[in-house]
């Protein structure tokens, strides 16, 4: 199932497909985070307003705002 990074829960993970929308210095910086294609992405927590919400990519943590999120989408097996 497809769907978009900040739509997970803490606890869940998928796989990235790819980055849509936004412009191409915000998609560069993406994937110089790690946010690249056939990366396992897991959701750590999310701040007390849902806004940002903390990743974990290729080991380390990552911490997003929920706009950003929502440009990424995974695939997840639920």
């Amino acid at each position: 199932m497809k769907v978009k990074l900040s739509e997970l829960k803490p606890g869940e993970e998928g796989k990235i497909i790819g980055v849509s929308g936004g412009d191409s210095l915000l998609i560069r910086r993406m994937t110089e985070m790690g946010m690249t294609k056939g990366e396992k992405v897991k959701v750590i927590r999310n701040a007390p307003l849902k806004d940002p919400i903390e990743f974990e990519v290729k080991g380390y943590h990552l911490s997003l705002k929920k706009d950003e999120a929502k440009m990424i989408i995974v695939e997840v097996n639920r």
